[in-house]
């Protein structure tokens, strides 16, 4: 999972800030980045929303930073 942490850093945020505008744990988002424990279906798309960026790139199966478009309703 090095891009979940990839991202944070490059965007120059703690854990603490994505804990505190994401509500996910300090301690989670550790694991997660450690590799310790697979985020949940829901974390990753609050993370996902939150760095605006695809669900694949966080779980590294893409380097593309740039979000899939919206789909249309």
């Amino acid at each position: 999972m090095k891009n979940i942490k990839l991202i944070r850093v490059v965007k120059d945020y703690t854990q603490i800030k994505v804990q505190m505008d994401t509500g996910i744990s300090q301690s989670t988002l550790s694991k997660y980045e450690c590799g310790e424990l697979i985020p949940t279906t829901e974390n990753l798309l609050i993370l996902a929303k939150y760095y605006n960026t695809s669900l694949d790139y966080l779980m590294d199966l893409t380097d593309e930073v740039k979000p899939y478009p919206q789909k249309k309703n």
